[in-house]
């Protein structure tokens, strides 16, 4: 009872915001069995940062229930692509052509189609993942135009101990420019300022099940 309360808190917090916007409840390293209320409640999308975890965890679900949608946050590992097409609706972390190709060859393989997101390194961080803001508008354009990847837009995870505020602006217009829709920014602590920025899927972790460890 008190994981849904945190999530109808959350839920209500941004409807309040906008009432065009995907939550994503990010689900990684808890079992099934602890998240399994939000399921029964109806929520739909979750997020993941592993395949294996992911496959595991989830496989039975979705057969059973084919509107639940998953969400790769995590980087994927080129001989996992396949592996990920099969289970996952959306890739949040596109971020190289080597990955883009071995998406756009595995969709072709098991004839289904994914929804991805860039990942952008908005803050030029040498220890975190995503594309050079420079590259990116070229990139997404390789990934529509060569590949057929359906892109929604771009994501990023802002540099810690800092204000966001910049980093979501700086996304969004770069968004603008790749002639993108949609936009993947702000987890438990920033997301209200990500909504303000022109967000529309926001990705809730601890807010919704508290520190992140293994429960099982």
């Amino acid at each position: 009872m008190l994981l849904l309360n945190k999530y109808k808190l959350i839920h209500n917090k941004i409807n309040k915001l906008s009432n065009n916007i995907t939550l994503i409840a990010v689900s990684k390293t808890f079992s099934l069995g602890y998240i399994k209320p939000l399921v029964d409640f109806g929520h739909l999308h979750y997020g993941e940062n592993k395949v294996q975890e992911a496959i595991q965890k989830w496989s039975e679900v979705i057969a059973i229930n084919k509107d639940i949608k998953l969400h790769m946050l995590g980087n994927v590992q080129s001989n996992k692509v396949e592996s990920a097409v099969k289970i996952f609706s959306f890739i949040h972390s596109l971020s190289s052509e080597k990955i883009a190709n071995s998406f756009a060859n595995s969709e072709v393989k098991l004839n289904k189609q994914l929804k991805y997101f860039i990942q952008v390194n908005i803050g030029d961080e040498k220890n975190k993942n995503g594309i050079d803001i420079l590259l990116a508008s070229d990139f997404a354009k390789f990934c529509k135009i060569d590949l057929k990847l359906n892109i929604l837009g771009l994501m990023c995870i802002p540099p810690i101990n800092t204000s966001p505020d910049n980093f979501f602006s700086k996304l969004k217009t770069l968004n603008e420019e790749c002639n993108l829709k949609e936009l993947s920014m702000g987890m438990s602590s920033d997301f209200d300022i990500a909504i303000k920025f022109g967000a529309t899927y926001v990705r809730i972790g601890s807010s919704i099940f508290g520190n992140r460890i293994n429960i099982s």
